[in-house]
């Protein structure tokens, strides 16, 4: 129970703050690039763009691109100014932050966030469901405050009950550390199946999916490696996209740690930022630092079309 009661606690802490390269390609197409009159108005490459806006983030943020990498996982997916992003579970706004001045006032950010009664299933530990009943029509006010420049306009979405109007608009969703939750609810109500579908339906033919999640050992047995934990497989996680439709394109190692080797008595949420079970452990704690973020899959689908 107290393991149940650190990661629903941890979960929920992290929902609301923020080696080599050896991909595989399978039939990939080049992701829609910005247009000419786009280019026309913005001198700077799309890189030389991005690494101006990393530059900018405040040294805090910068301390994570060690372990979370933002130019390369964000150029691995094929993410470009002018696209519309849906970014899954946006929490604090760490990848937003960064979105927003990059895709520029020709794109667009959508928060999407987890459906109601699926957030009720984090027990005591759920957030205000009063307030969460209004995230979708608060949020992009609170996002606009994170960028003052040429910012991509902010929308909402809440899984489980999308516009119309919004199917089909996605160039791109990114589905960063959110998938274990939508996996470990999937016997409650199909929480997994149903995402992949709105995540199908917001996209355009032809759009993209990103996924960075934390991979699970293949020696861990499935039962462990449910999402609970904070771990899914990869192969499992592939296969879940392809049976709902998704093409997949590639894999990349951009943010793997071989340092982190779960045994089936861990989960994620001891490492950093979390650090769950060792806050009052200095001797703990320095074990984990010492282990860095999770190992992390970064996957990209696509929808056909």
């Amino acid at each position: 129970m107290r393991n149940v009661l650190l990661i629903a606690a941890a979960a929920v802490a992290l929902c609301a703050c923020s080696s080599k390269d050896a991909d595989q390609t399978a039939g990939a197409a080049s992701p829609q690039a910005p247009s000419s009159e786009e280019s026309a108005l913005d001198p700077l490459t799309s890189s030389e763009r991005l690494d101006r806006i990393l530059a900018a983030q405040p040294a805090e943020e910068q301390a994570r691109y060690q372990h979370r990498h933002p130019k390369e996982t964000l150029q691995f997916i094929g993410v470009e100014p002018g696209m519309t992003v849906v970014e899954v579970l946006p929490g604090g706004g760490w990848w937003t932050k960064i979105l927003m001045p990059y895709l520029g006032a020709s794109g667009a950010v959508i928060g999407a966030d987890y459906p109601l009664e699926m957030w009720a299933l984090f027990g005591e530990f759920a957030p205000d469901p009063e307030k969460q009943k209004v995230w979708a029509a608060e949020w992009p006010a609170q996002a606009v405050g994170w960028c003052e420049d040429d910012c991509a306009p902010a929308k909402a979405v809440v899984y489980g009950s999308l516009p119309e109007e919004m199917k089909g608009t996605a160039d791109i969703v990114l589905m960063f550390r959110a998938l274990h939750h939508f996996s470990r609810f999937e016997d409650d109500g199909g929480y997994l199946t149903a995402a992949l579908k709105d995540t199908y339906d917001l996209l355009k033919p032809g759009g993209l999916v990103g996924v960075e999640q934390h991979r699970a050992p293949v020696a861990n047995s499935d039962a462990w490696a449910d999402g609970e934990n904070g771990y899914l497989k990869q192969d499992a996680v592939i296969a879940a996209f392809t049976a709902a439709g998704f093409e997949f394109v590639a894999s990349s190692e951009i943010n793997a740690n071989p340092k982190d080797q779960p045994t089936e008595q861990d989960f994620v949420w001891r490492l950093p930022p979390a650090l769950a079970t060792s806050r009052d452990n200095p001797a703990l704690k320095a074990q984990m630092e010492a282990i860095g973020e999770s190992d992390r899959m970064t996957l990209k689908f696509r929808k056909p079309g």
